[in-house]
């Protein structure tokens, strides 16, 4: 419980960052045609900001077609293949339930604030599940709230409500740029990701830049390790 309640406070300053962003969720749900009850399923179901801006914007735009909505969303989500199985070590030790609890509400939040506190002190599923699941109820309840407050924000992007991720993203990422390895695959996935995303059709910059990166980054590893 210790650890649990330890994931749950070190989460809190990232929250501060993840409400606007669900609450622009909400509004967009609603302007895209979907009904309240929808909009906020769809983050009790998915949960998953990228994938739900997405989707929301397909439907929107009066794509119907689900295939094509379930393949585009799962291309955005891709990068959880790569934090899962930096996490597999631990999480297979788990018995299956919490194991299926845990992947469900991974997110890149999470997934950052877990491994902050795994690098300093080893890794706990309680301390996972703590962070994870705040992070699921603060996205429900900001979602809700867009969705009460839907009618009074007709346009949240016109309120600078989209920089909130970008923001929060970088304050989560700042702290461990602590190497020259850390820098190196940070500096290497920009780059592939900005060129990546002027050239490259849809999202598939994204899947380039998590490659990208983490090629650098065993590479240079990998060179540490011999020249000790």
């Amino acid at each position: 419980m210790k650890d649990y309640m330890q994931g749950v406070q070190d989460s809190l300053p990232v929250m501060l960052g993840v409400v606007p962003f669900g609450i622009t969720c909400g509004v967009m749900g609603l302007a895209a045609g979907l009904t309240p009850v929808e909009t906020v399923l769809m983050s009790l179901l998915v949960f998953a900001g990228a994938a739900q801006f997405i989707g929301i914007t397909m439907l929107g735009a009066g794509i119907t077609g689900w295939g094509l909505i379930v393949f585009t969303t799962l291309l955005i989500n891709l990068r959880h293949l790569l934090m899962g199985v930096s996490l597999a070590p631990h999480l297979l030790k788990l018995p299956l339930a919490r194991q299926l609890l845990l992947t469900f509400s991974l997110t890149d939040e999470s997934y950052s604030v877990t491994m902050n506190r795994t690098d300093k002190e080893g890794y706990s599923a309680d301390y996972q599940m703590g962070s994870s699941w705040a992070f699921y109820f603060i996205w429900a309840a900001s979602t809700t709230i867009g969705v009460l407050v839907g009618s009074y924000i007709p346009d949240p992007l016109a309120w600078g409500l989209d920089f909130a991720m970008p923001a929060t993203f970088l304050a989560m990422l700042m702290p461990r740029l602590t190497n020259h390895v850390s820098v190196a695959v940070c500096l290497v996935a920009a780059i592939v990701a900005v060129v990546g995303a002027a050239y490259f059709p849809g999202k598939w910059y994204i899947i380039a830049a998590c490659l990208a990166a983490s090629i650098t980054g065993g590479i240079l590893e990998k060179e540490d390790k011999h020249a000790v």
